[in-house]
């Protein structure tokens, strides 16, 4: 072998030797970098995430899955372009105020993202994409997040850091509402998507989920703007859009039953909710009837979802063809554990076979215009529904026809004698009028006072109706344009001319004592003896 290919033999060697020798320093260092990035990526998710909401953050698991590069590559372009995989699970975060208790504010059973690793080293971090399976967020009241005596506010470090995460995918999530009573049974909604969009940091994200809702039972989609998170109130955090609430049971409810259909739009925070919209119930009814009127709505109200206080401001309604407005409150008694409802309805002309048809199981019995105000009590109490409702008001019945026969042929022969004509056949169908102001308490009606007019009598009354009994029990006065003589035929009518002057006052041409028992549906007249 020559001198010359002996010295290219030898230079090639050493350069191989330095090849390798610098490939495995390459290498090694690469490794280094690589293994540094688990940490690194841990540390920064946590440092976010206690920043941003104030928490104590605990991970059970975290794993970074490295590009497909080889660690030379990944070495020589310094991290730029280069993306990594990032998944966790066990993620926990509870607010460093909160009494020991209390559940975490956020738990997540898995997530993951993609992040391109220059990102770490960038004053700001951005990140593309996050999906989370497995989201609850337990929102607390507001007293329990003063501090708590002797418990230490979380360390916080001296700036954020600059993190935009652009799009959240959620599944399987829920939403509780803590109560302030921790012996009541927290709101809880069950949200199968939701999808967040950020424009940036400290920024409103969009929305678009679809979620269940457990009272009255049924589903929601809804889409609107949320945040920014508001670390030290949670529940003041801003919640803005519109719904679409399909396909609800009010079954779930005592007394009342129907499938519910509401659209609207809402704006406030987590805690409270101001919303407008629009609900209708073809087939609304009462468990005790069931007979289906349709209802439909157009309210404003203010919901404390900590409480479930209501605040009606108003509700304007129609049920069947009958409109009616309603405000007032539901307001939960610390007392009774219970809500109470307090409402005031106005009714200016509604009609009687649309209230009737609701309110009891045989058809309805008359029919006519009511005018009505009231106020409706369900006070916080264990009893019935029926039992409970409380009404003080009054109304006014215009028009009146009666669809029992037999009723109806009483009024008519009351108003024949009334106007002195006891066998005018021509007067007949009269229709008549009833005013006077009522109070129902323990399903039990007392009429304070109730008048009654068909074309020539008048009748002024007050007395009770028992409800679940049907037993009426009317006690007052008979008034008729006609004297005594002249509601008489034949010889009675004669014989009872020299009578006359004695039941002929305050200005009637017969006043009687009279009283009204029996039932609703069979009532019988009488002097009151």
């Amino acid at each position: 072998m020559t001198k010359r290919k002996k010295r290219w033999l030898i230079g090639i060697a050493v350069a191989a030797i330095i090849a390798v020798s610098v490939l495995v320093g390459l290498y090694s260092i690469a490794r280094k970098i690589a293994a540094n990035f688990e940490p690194m990526v841990r540390d920064e998710a946590i440092l976010y995430l206690r920043t941003r909401f104030h928490c104590d953050v605990q991970l059970q698991s975290l794993h970074v899955h490295l590009p497909r590069l080889s660690t030379l590559a990944l070495l020589l372009k310094r991290e730029k372009g280069a993306r990594v995989r990032v998944d966790g699970s066990g993620l926990s975060m509870r607010l460093a105020t909160a009494p020991a208790e209390a559940p975490p504010l956020f738990t997540i059973r898995h997530f993951a993202f993609a992040l391109d690793l220059n990102t770490l080293r960038a004053p700001r971090r951005i990140v593309d994409s996050v999906t989370i399976d497995g989201l609850e967020v337990h929102v607390p009241p507001r007293q329990s997040q003063n501090a708590q005596p002797g418990v230490p506010p979380a360390a916080q470090p001296a700036s954020k850091p600059n993190v935009l995460i652009r799009d959240v995918k959620i599944i399987d999530a829920s939403l509780v509402l803590m109560p302030r009573d921790a012996t009541r049974t927290p709101m809880q909604f069950r949200i199968a998507n939701l999808r967040l969009t950020s424009v940036g940091t400290d920024s409103p994200m969009r929305y678009d989920a679809a979620l269940s809702i457990p009272k009255p039972p049924g589903e929601v989609h809804s889409q609107g703007s949320f945040g920014p998170w508001e670390a030290d109130d949670p529940g003041s955090t801003p919640l803005a859009g519109t719904y679409t609430f399909s396909d609800a049971d009010l079954g779930i409810f005592n007394g009342i039953a129907g499938i519910l259909n509401s659209t609207g739009r809402f704006d406030g925070t987590l805690g409270a909710v101001h919303a407008t919209g629009e609900a209708t119930v073809p087939d609304f009814r009462l468990k005790m009837t069931g007979h289906r009127v349709p209802l439909w709505t157009r309210f404003e109200c203010l919901v404390d979802g900590t409480n479930g206080n209501t605040v009606l401001e108003p509700v304007h309604a129609r049920l069947g063809s009958t409109a009616f407005t309603t405000t007032g409150a539901v307001i939960r008694h610390e007392e009774y554990g219970k809500h109470s409802v307090d409402l005031k309805v106005n009714m200016p002309d509604g009609d009687m076979r649309d209230l009737l048809r609701l309110a009891i199981k045989q058809p309805p019995f008359m029919e006519g215009r009511l005018k009505l105000e009231s106020t409706v009590s369900i006070p916080p109490l264990t009893s019935s529904v029926k039992q409970k409702l409380a009404l003080d008001g009054t109304f006014e019945l215009s028009d009146t026809h009666f669809l029992e026969s037999h009723i109806q042929q009483q009024l008519d022969q009351l108003s024949r004698k009334g106007q002195g004509q006891p066998t005018n056949q021509s007067i007949g169908d009269v229709l008549s009028n009833m005013g006077g102001s009522f109070r129902l308490e323990n399903e039990v009606m007392t009429f304070r006072a109730l008048s009654f007019a068909v074309p020539g009598a008048d009748v002024d009354l007050t007395g009770t109706y028992d409800m679940d009994h049907d037993i009426v029990d009317f006690h007052g006065a008979l008034k008729l344009q006609a004297k005594v003589s002249q509601t008489q035929t034949g010889w009675k009518r004669w014989a009872l001319k020299p009578i006359d002057p004695f039941f002929a006052r305050n200005g009637a041409g017969t006043f009687l004592r009279i009283e009204v028992d029996g039932s609703s549906k069979q009532p019988h007249f009488g002097l009151d003896r």
